[in-house]
């Protein structure tokens, strides 16, 4: 006899980068925990959490999340110092990182915070190697969303 998951009320996601895809080609995607503190787990639970400005810093044989925004809650405790803005460790194996710092390094992507989600009680960062779009290829994206929507407008008329 199986038992099945309690699915939770809600979404799993926490933050998303819309402009990550808007700005970026994702070449390739990888899971990543983040090491963090207590009251920053807390204020995830309550949703507080910004990573649209965030970026992936490779260095000294790890990677940490820059930029990102995690407001303390009021209610956390005082006697911990809480920066909403610092670097935050991401957990990713010996492998993982190698392939990052080979394509990043040699081959000129970039890595970039896609989004933030719990998996479980844990939370995830899912990250991704990118290269960047030029103009025309933004134009491109925007114009073919459009269509889509305009084709979906059309065939909802058609079927009437």
């Amino acid at each position: 006899m199986t038992k099945k998951k309690a699915h939770k009320p809600g979404s799993a996601t926490i933050a998303l980068n819309k402009r990550a895809r808007h700005e970026y080609f994702i070449e390739e995607e990888f899971e990543a925990g983040l090491s963090l503190q207590g009251w920053e787990v807390k204020s995830l639970r309550a949703g507080k959490a910004n990573i649209s400005d965030s970026y992936i810093l490779l260095r000294e044989g790890e990677a940490y999340l820059f930029g990102s925004t995690f407001q303390p809650l009021s209610v956390a405790s005082s006697h911990i110092v809480c920066d909403p803005t610092r670097s935050r460790k991401l957990l990713l194996k010996q492998r993982e990182l190698d392939s990052l710092y080979g394509r990043v390094n040699r081959e000129g992507y970039t890595v970039v915070a896609l989004s933030l989600y719990w998996k479980n009680a844990w939370a995830k960062l899912k990250i991704g190697v990118a290269r960047g779009k030029k103009e025309h290829d933004k134009r491109d994206n925007i114009k073919e969303r459009e269509w889509q929507m305009d084709k979906a407008r059309i065939m909802k008329h058609a079927n009437r």
